[in-house]
Parts: C-alpha cells; sequence; structure tokens
C-alpha cells in the first residue's frame, strides 16, 4: 500500500502532503486518519506517547469526543528528503461551551510507501471567546478557498454544500507576524495556502528601506546597546 506523494519530497509534493494531512483530520473520521501512518507509527501527541494504529485510531475517538466542533488549518515549514515540519492551529469546544484556540508544530517522518511511521506534536491551548461562525454549527469537511495569505480572506464561504474554511480570519490569525504576508510570501516562506491572493494588511517593508532607525539619536542608541551586547 503507497500513500502518494512519495518521499523525497520537492516543494509542491510536500506542501500537498500537509494539505492531504489538513483534509483528513477535518473530516474527523479516526479510522480514515489512521491509515495515513504505518501499523507501526509512533507518535508523542502533547505529553502522550502512542505507538501502533489501533492507538492512534482510539486516541483519535477520544480526542474529537473531547473537542467538539474542531477545525483545522496546517502550513508547510520546511522539509528535506522524507521529513516534513509543519505549523497549524485548530478551534474547538468542550462540552462545557468553552472555546479554545490551540497552537502547535509537528515533525513528520515518511517511509518508502509514503505512510507516515513518527509524528511529534507540541500543542498549546488558549482559551477564546465564542467565533460568530459557530452559531450555526461546524460541518466536518475539508477547505473549499486556497488563500495565499489567510489576512485577505474574510470567511472562506462554503459552495455546493460543502463547509467553507471559517478559519481563516482576521481574528483567527491575529498572531501571524508581519513576515508571512505581503511580497514576503516568495523569498521567507512556503506558499501553502495557495496562490492568487495578496495581503493589504502587513505591506512588507521596501527593500531599499534601511533596517535601522532614521532618528540618529535613536540609531546611535541601538549603536552603542550593540556595542555593549557583543563587547562587555
Amino acid at each position: 500500500m503507497t500513500r502518494p506523494p512519495l518521499p523525497p519530497f520537492t516543494l509542491e509534493s510536500a506542501s500537498q502532503k500537509a494539505r492531504l494531512a489538513e483534509d483528513a483530520w477535518n473530516t474527523r473520521n479516526p479510522s480514515l486518519v489512521a491509515q495515513a501512518y504505518t501499523p507501526d507509527s509512533q507518535w508523542r501527541n502533547r505529553a502522550q506517547f502512542l505507538e501502533g494504529r489501533e492507538a492512534i485510531e482510539a486516541f483519535l475517538t477520544l480526542k474529537w469526543q473531547r473537542e467538539l466542533d474542531y477545525r483545522l488549518i496546517k502550513e508547510l515549514w520546511a522539509f528535506r528528503e522524507n521529513r516534513i515540519a509543519v505549523r497549524f492551529a485548530y478551534e474547538w469546544h468542550d462540552d462545557s461551551g468553552q472555546w479554545y484556540r490551540s497552537y502547535g508544530n509537528e515533525n513528520w517522518e515518511f517511509d518508502e510507501a509514503g505512510l507516515m511511521r513518527r509524528r511529534i506534536a507540541s500543542i498549546n491551548d488558549a482559551p477564546m471567546p465564542r467565533p460568530i461562525d459557530a452559531t450555526t454549527g461546524r460541518q466536518a469537511g475539508v477547505r473549499t478557498t486556497t488563500p495565499r495569505c489567510p489576512n485577505s480572506v474574510s470567511s472562506g464561504a462554503a459552495t455546493s454544500g460543502t463547509p467553507g474554511r471559517s478559519l481563516i480570519t482576521r481574528r483567527f490569525w491575529r498572531h501571524v507576524k508581519p513576515s508571512f504576508c505581503g511580497a514576503t510570501h516568495a523569498a521567507n516562506t512556503i506558499p501553502a495556502f495557495g496562490s492568487g491572493f495578496s495581503c493589504r494588511s502587513f505591506p512588507a517593508r521596501p527593500r531599499d528601506k534601511p533596517a535601522f532607525p532614521t532618528n540618529p539619536r535613536r540609531a546611535s542608541r541601538a549603536v552603542r546597546t550593540d556595542a555593549r551586547d557583543h563587547h562587555p
């Protein structure tokens, strides 16, 4: 059994692998998600250690019983040969109605058949207010929009009965650094969000603009501080 795309990865195939993982997890189907891993796959999820598909499927079953109206986005961070690193964020709520936004990073290692044999995930949860789109309930499904920069999309409305990607909002990505937007996409990040969109919220600094402060007093103060740091 093979699961394309296969290693060694290119920019295109690594981005596709991250997108396929996002789509699978957004189905909230434990048995479907577990098929992407080797029979002896090893996990560290937060502080929990798992091994094997059966353990993974059982873990995901409990996860989505606790994390209700779960919706996830992933973005390719780096790749090399048979390894991929991604960053991700997802929103969910517990049975008391308290909403959370969880931020995390994952390291993946694949076998020759394209199945993931190792997954290392570090995740932090942050309480949040009830999101606007939660009033109608979130259905499981893949996203229908592919924005290059998440700050340029408002809600990702659903089409043809398929759930939209409502998490791609300025609210959701408020903590994303400006370097992930505008003209810096091509130079500094991997465009896992597709193409055809531009970001107007955080315009990139012109390349010919000096990085140091233009005020002479501030500039000299910065130089003196730098000198102290390097020459105690």
